[in-house]
């Protein structure tokens, strides 16, 4: 029984005007590949949804020790991803950490606080939260909501489940802006570069 990452990285990315944003470099690497091997030096087994098995984020993940996904139907929603994601997960999985791969700021042990509240708390939801008490990223789902989490569809992601089971989530803070830090247009990207320059 394990926790596994589920890395999403089969959205359009719409709004950086042609550029893909999981395919800009953080740390000398793609974003998509940095944070595979992010979660996969945590010592957590990683699946990565993909647009397609010949897409450009597939190729930049070849040589990884990850299961890589093709959605094709991610362009109608996050829902069909995290969906199609969570299915294809090993019998046995104990958990699901769901993770969108525009989150630059994540890092390998973030990765490690979750799996280890998970196992400290096996039947609750774990949001991570900024240091500023907002909501973000990673969420990790429990074994007996991952039939609910194969059943989405649409845009709206896994915040209807979340909301229906309020009562058993758990929040993890994680240092500074981790957990809320996505970067999803070129200013957004712009600005995440200069500040890490000050």
């Amino acid at each position: 029984m394990t926790v596994r990452v589920l890395l999403l990285a089969a959205g359009q990315s719409s709004r950086m005007g042609g550029a893909d944003k999981l395919l800009m470099d953080v740390d000398g690497q793609p974003c998509l590949r940095t944070l595979a091997l992010r979660a996969y030096a945590a010592g957590l087994p990683v699946t990565v949804t993909v647009p397609a098995p010949d897409h450009p984020r597939a190729r930049v993940l070849v040589d990884l020790d990850v299961d890589v996904l093709a959605v094709p139907e991610a362009n109608l929603g996050m829902g069909h991803s995290i969906g199609a994601g969570v299915a294809s997960l090993p019998h046995g999985s104990s958990a699901a950490m769901v993770v969108p791969a525009d989150m630059p700021e994540l890092c390998s042990e973030d990765f490690t606080a979750l799996a280890e509240a998970h196992e400290r708390n096996p039947m609750a939801i774990l949001r991570a939260r900024d240091a500023n008490g907002r909501h973000g990223h990673p969420v990790v789902f429990p074994s007996d909501l991952l039939g609910d989490l194969q059943r989405l569809s649409g845009d709206r992601g896994a915040a209807g489940i979340v909301q229906a089971h309020q009562g058993r989530c758990i929040f993890i803070d994680l240092p500074g802006q981790r957990a809320t830090t996505d970067l999803d247009t070129p200013s957004d990207w712009a600005d995440w570069r200069k500040s890490k320059k000050t």
